[in-house]
């Protein structure tokens, strides 16, 4: 049967896409490619990537109009988080834990909420848990 197998790319409006992508290869360390996009790729970037819709209504992403978050799957969490700190990133100080995993939100350089998911060993090898 013919179906989608995976999230191929998420694409985002910038008012400085440039500066964007920068302020993302900096601080949560995404490759840039040749072309200028993010990209990850390899082994490395195997796991759960989850598709899901909110209602209208949703605070989940912030307070504003954003329309979308891009969920991250991070390898250390506290350490990630640190090291945004340290950088004077906006960061949420709400924490979750569920047990396939953590979770923190950040702002990025203009003003997007972002999710921060660091799953559980289990499930950042492929393994089902």
């Amino acid at each position: 049967m013919a179906k989608a197998v995976g999230v191929g790319g998420v694409f985002l409006k910038a008012s400085d896409p440039e500066k964007l992508s920068a302020w993302y290869r900096e601080h949560l360390g995404i490759p840039l490619q040749d072309g200028g996009a993010l990209a990850f790729d390899g082994p490395g970037s195997m796991g759960m990537t989850v598709f899901a819709h909110f209602p209208e209504s949703t605070k989940y992403f912030g307070d504003g109009s954003q329309q979308a978050m891009v969920n991250f799957r991070v390898d250390n969490l506290d350490a990630l988080l640190a090291k945004l700190e340290s950088a004077g990133v906006r960061i949420d100080p709400k924490r979750e834990d569920y047990d396939y995993g953590r979770f923190a939100w950040i702002w990025d350089s203009e003003g997007n909420r972002v999710e921060l998911w660091e799953p559980h060993a289990a499930e950042s090898s492929g393994e089902k848990p």
